[in-house]
Formats: C-alpha cells, structure tokens, sequence
C-alpha cells in the first residue's frame, strides 16, 4: 500500500507562487507514474503534471511553462511548483500514484484571488 499526503496549499494573489508537496508512505524509486491532478468546482478531475513510465514529465496546456512537477526520491515525495497563478487554477490538488493500483492523497486546496 501507498498512503499519499498532500500539502503547501492554502491561499495567493494572482501571479504569486505555491510549492505543492505529496509526501509518500513508501519509497517512490520504482513508482514509475505519480501524477498531480485537479478538481475545480463544478469540473471534472483533470491531468495537471505528471511522470510518465520513462521518466519523462507531461503537463496539461494550460500550465506549460508556469508550473514544474519534480521528484525527490530519497524524500519520497513529489513537488509541483506553481507561478504566475491564476485564479482559473483554482481547485483542489490531488497527487495520484500507481503501484499495482492506484492510490489517491486526500487533496489540498489552491484559491487564486484576482
């Protein structure tokens, strides 16, 4: 089992800057996938970062170049670096990971004021 905590949400102006954290319960060095998503009101989750099998990283158009996912395997947590918000990104961040099945953290909210 992989238990998945969230954290470093909370509250910023438009154009400010948060640093998401999911720290997990095991090692992730052979977590392959890890992944953040969002739910916004209203909206369905949505894809917002992710690792990809071959270690490459995929984000969603509407972070390119704003937000960064990174990894700190001897920490055994993941990182998504957020700038320049918007208040469209407003949601709730969920990290998601994939060892045999899938594990879901519980989410921290992100409230982008304008």
């Amino acid at each position: 089992q992989v238990q998945l905590v969230e954290s470093g949400g909370g509250l910023v102006q438009a154009g400010g800057s948060l640093r998401l954290s999911c720290a997990a319960s095991r090692s992730i060095f052979s977590i392959n996938t890890m992944d953040w998503y969002r739910q916004a009101p209203g909206k369905q989750r949505e894809l917002v970062a992710g690792f990809t099998s071959g270690g490459a990283t995929n984000y969603a158009d509407s972070v390119k170049g704003r937000f960064t996912i990174s990894r700190d395997n001897a920490k055994n947590t993941m990182y998504l670096q957020m700038n320049s918000l918007k208040p469209e990104d407003t949601a709730v961040y969920y990290c998601h990971a994939v060892y045999y099945m899938n594990y879901w953290g519980k989410g921290t909210l992100v409230t982008v004021s304008s």
